[in-house]
């Protein structure tokens, strides 16, 4: 916060206003979470999952990783593994119904979804786009938009995906909850995040 004060007095409009905005952590209010939580028990709405912790963070998968080999990839470490199973927990304790789970097929989203242990997962390629796969993101917005339950739809994934869909960077292991908007166009709106309990 120093920093960006100084910077503000030297005039310098847009340094400032990066380093104001570096310094400030965004949080999710408690209202947007109860919201979620609410639409989530009353089913027909999508619940996008970002994997749990899996260091180091933003770093990708090491070059050559295999989609069929764990031993290749950015695995989760034993905190992602907390946060999975405290993500189950919550829908658990929270009485969601979940009708379907999808996962990408990278390990750190299947053994996020395995861990959260609300029914059977399956691993389709369909969830792991981004704005770099724009035909497989366009599949996933009408898969996701489409969806009216009569119970939740979990899709554990990639921020990346979750960013390409609705605009939000995700924290490790947070969820996104969605609807699917009214109208003809596919297309779906944000109903509120939930943090990881941990």
């Amino acid at each position: 916060m120093i920093e960006s004060r100084i910077l503000c007095q030297l005039g310098r409009v847009a340094p400032c206003v990066l380093a104001i905005s570096l310094s400030i952590t965004p949080g999710v209010a408690a209202g947007d979470s109860e919201e979620a939580w609410a639409a989530l028990v009353k089913g027909g709405h999508v619940a996008l999952i970002r994997h749990g912790n899996a260091p180091p963070g933003y770093g990708g998968d090491p070059p050559g990783f295999k989609i069929d080999d764990c031993a290749t990839q950015r695995n989760m470490d034993e905190k992602g593994r907390m946060q999975s199973r405290a993500v189950g927990e919550a829908f658990r304790q929270h009485g969601v119904r979940v009708d379907k789970i999808l996962s990408s097929p990278w390990c750190r989203c299947l053994e996020t979804a395995r861990l959260m242990a609300l029914g059977p997962v399956e691993g389709t390629m369909a969830v792991a786009a981004s704005d770099r796969s724009p035909e497989r993101l366009v599949a996933l917005k009408q898969m996701v938009s489409a969806w009216h339950g009569p119970g939740t739809l979990v899709v554990v994934t990639h921020a990346l995906t979750v960013q390409g869909l609705v605009g939000i960077m995700p924290g490790q292991a947070e969820t996104v909850v969605i609807r699917p908007k009214l109208g003809t166009e596919p297309g779906v709106e944000v109903v509120g995040r939930i943090p990881v309990t941990e």
